[in-house]
């Protein structure tokens, strides 16, 4: 199994280098491998009550990373999102372990609160797995299909 090292941070607790490579990682993604020009940097990463969940391996290198952002920013729900494990790193779990990881911090953090994405549609049965509900028809969001879902507190 893959040792990673999880941390959870405050946009100001991110330090430049940290920055940079989650910022590198979700561009070389989601626009980039996705084919997808659209604006990846928001002014929701340095909302104050953001958070981010960064995964380095043994070499200190950014491997996988998640954004929780609180109610009321992107819905009414707790919301995760931009969740992404680079392309050397995929297949072996990290995406399952994350998630688990960022669950469990809305629950220390919004206790009894739901959560909802939208999420890409390849990944409905992956987001299902962790308790999630598709809640609306496909639709396209930068030219992707999605599809949001729900986790009901419980």
């Amino acid at each position: 199994m893959i040792q990673i090292d999880w941390k959870i941070k405050s946009f100001s607790q991110l330090d430049i280098d940290e920055l940079y490579e989650l910022l590198k990682l979700r561009v070389d993604v989601f626009v980039v491998e996705q084919n997808c020009p659209y604006p990846e940097i928001d002014d929701k990463d340095r909302h104050p009550e953001t958070l981010h969940l960064v995964g380095k391996g043994k070499d200190k290198g950014l491997m996988a990373y998640l954004r929780i952002l609180p109610p009321g920013l992107s819905f009414k729900e707790v919301s995760i999102g931009r969740v992404v494990v680079g392309k050397e790193s995929r297949r072996q779990g990290i995406s399952d372990t994350m998630i688990k990881k960022a669950l469990d911090q809305i629950n220390r953090t919004w206790p009894n609160e739901n959560i909802r994405i939208g999420a890409q549609v390849y990944l409905k049965n992956f987001y299902e797995s962790h308790g999630f509900e598709a809640v609306s028809e496909s639709y396209l969001e930068d030219g992707i299909p999605h599809i949001d879902m729900i986790r009901i507190c419980s």
